[in-house]
C-alpha cells in the first residue's frame, strides 16, 4: 500500500449535498481519509495509490459539487533567498 496525500484549495462554501457527496466518496475502495480545513479552505485527501491515481481522486472531489480552485503542494516552497550580507570590513 502505497499512501499518497493530495490537498485542494476551494471556493466558497461546501454545500450540504457536496459534503454527502463526498461523505459517500470515503466509500471508494482506496480513498484512507479527508479533512476539510474550513478557515483555510482547503480539503486534504489521502488514498491509496495502488488503487486509485491522482487523476481518479479530482474527479471524484470535483464531481461531488465542491468547486476546486487548484491544486496546492503539501510542502511550502522556501522562502526567497535575501541577497548576501555584505562580508565585514576589517
Amino acid at each position: 500500500m502505497t499512501q499518497l496525500e493530495i490537498l485542494y484549495r476551494y471556493e466558497g462554501e461546501p454545500s450540504e449535498s457536496a459534503v454527502f457527496a463526498l461523505g459517500n466518496a470515503r466509500e471508494v475502495y482506496g480513498i484512507r481519509r479527508m479533512e476539510f480545513d474550513r478557515e483555510a479552505k482547503t480539503l486534504r485527501m489521502e488514498y491509496d495509490a495502488t488503487r486509485l491515481t491522482a487523476a481518479t481522486v479530482t474527479g471524484l472531489v470535483r464531481r461531488s459539487g465542491l468547486h476546486v480552485v487548484e491544486e496546492l503542494p503539501l510542502v511550502p516552497p522556501p522562502p526567497p533567498v535575501e541577497a548576501a550580507a555584505e562580508p565585514a570590513k576589517a
